[in-house]
């Protein structure tokens, strides 16, 4: 059975905690997108981990791992990785692969990446690690993969200087290689957990371009990134917060107004831990944007949403969610492609009651409080789309399976 996990709003949502608890049930985890600009942090009791290229399945030892077709791949990034998790005692040792059709970042794209950012008159607010430039070069057909490392043409093609980056990991790089099409056809009889990176609004074309992502953080990235056809596709799970976030520049129309909502923002933001993984920049916070979500479910056809961080609001008397934007004097109900429209857009909000208690602790859905399980419910109605597992906390074991994605 194939499952996918992607993010239903702008990244960060907690798809690494997510793939972490539900790779218990598989044997493979393959990443489908994104480069090392991804952070994801997984939580087992005192010990926490923050990847940003290997698939977050890699903590259990009896799981294989593989960097898809669809990502790009920092080796410096990717062999310093390994590292960390060797040092901490995570046995990586013939259990990270690396699809031969995948990208290579060199060093001279990440500092065209800062320069071109920075003499935008608007900066989208990269990372700038070099993945839109490694994405454009692909794009330009003059990029270089793991499979080309074996082609002296190409190679000879590459400046010195990238050769001389290039000569301590080719060997490496080419012993982790796979064929990963073949790789998943032999396996098929396995239970394959597809990791998605960023979320669907930074997606490259059903995100709020042009303020998103180079890859394809959308489902049907997964098949293309994934090496497989999408009718093998079983199951996709879409991650969203309680709340909204993102991180750089683009429409937010949810967002806290700071004027007025300063305090909540700084609440949720502290008690949220809304800060970068990668970047350790502040994220911006806002309502949940039930609009975007809705948008989130139709156009990746996720089968059943996963809600994180919903004990953020344990304490709060009353919580908003948005329902529809107010755009000059339309209401609107459905998520524009117009960044324009999305910027004048204000939102119409719903307030929900407060539950006023604690959910960690729960063990299962029936324990939470009435007023929760009626946010939740609400959630579904609007969106159409059950939320078959909430976290209410970091660690592995602060998570509630209502119905389990293995099942078809």
């Amino acid at each position: 059975m194939n499952v996918v996990v992607i993010g239903a709003q702008w990244g960060d949502e907690g798809k690494g905690k997510i793939v972490d608890y539900l790779a218990n049930e598989a044997q493979i985890i393959v990443r489908f997108s994104g480069g090392a600009n991804a952070g994801h942090t997984i939580v087992i009791g005192a010990e926490q981990y923050a990847l940003h290229l290997i698939p977050s399945g890699i903590l259990y030892l009896d799981k294989m791992v593989i960097l898809g077709a669809g990502m790009v791949i920092d080796p410096v990034a990717l062999f310093k990785e390994i590292k960390m998790l060797r040092d901490r005692g995570i046995d990586t040792t013939g259990r990270v692969f690396i699809s031969d059709r995948a990208h290579i970042v060199l060093p001279r794209y990440i500092e065209i990446d800062k320069a071109r950012d920075l003499a935008r008159k608007k900066p989208i607010g990269t990372t700038g690690r070099g993945i839109g430039i490694t994405y454009s070069m692909k794009s330009d057909r003059d990029g270089i993969r793991i499979a080309d490392l074996d082609w002296k043409e190409k190679m000879d093609e590459l400046d010195a200087a990238d050769r001389d980056f290039l000569a301590p990991y080719v060997e490496q790089l080419k012993s982790m290689s796979i064929d990963l099409s073949s790789f998943l056809f032999h396996h098929k009889n396995s239970q394959t957990l597809f990791e998605g990176a960023q979320g669907t609004l930074l997606d490259l074309d059903l995100g709020t371009y042009p303020y998103v992502s180079s890859g394809m953080s959308c489902a049907a990235g997964a098949a293309i990134g994934g090496c497989v056809g999408p009718r093998n596709l079983d199951k996709v799970l879409g991650v969203f917060k309680a709340y909204s976030t993102r991180v750089g520049n683009g429409p937010f129309p949810s967002e806290f107004n700071l004027d007025a909502e300063d305090e909540l923002c700084r609440f949720v933001r502290e008690t949220g831990r809304e800060y970068g993984v990668t970047t350790g920049r502040p994220r911006r916070c806002g309502y949940l944007d039930l609009v975007a979500l809705r948008y989130a479910c139709l156009t990746n056809s996720i089968d059943s949403l996963v809600m994180t961080h919903l004990d953020v609001y344990d304490t709060l008397d009353e919580i908003k969610a948005c329902v529809a934007y107010r755009i000059g004097d339309k209401m609107v109900e459905t998520f524009p492609a117009s960044v324009e429209a999305l910027n004048k857009a204000q939102p119409v909000l719903r307030a929900f009651p407060g539950w006023k208690k604690s959910l960690t602790n729960a063990l299962t859905y029936e324990e939470f409080p009435i007023p929760a399980m009626e946010y939740i419910e609400f959630i579904e109605r609007f969106c159409e789309t059950p939320i078959d597992i909430v976290s209410v906390g970091y660690d592995r074991k602060e998570t509630i399976i209502r119905k389990s994605p293995w099942t078809k």
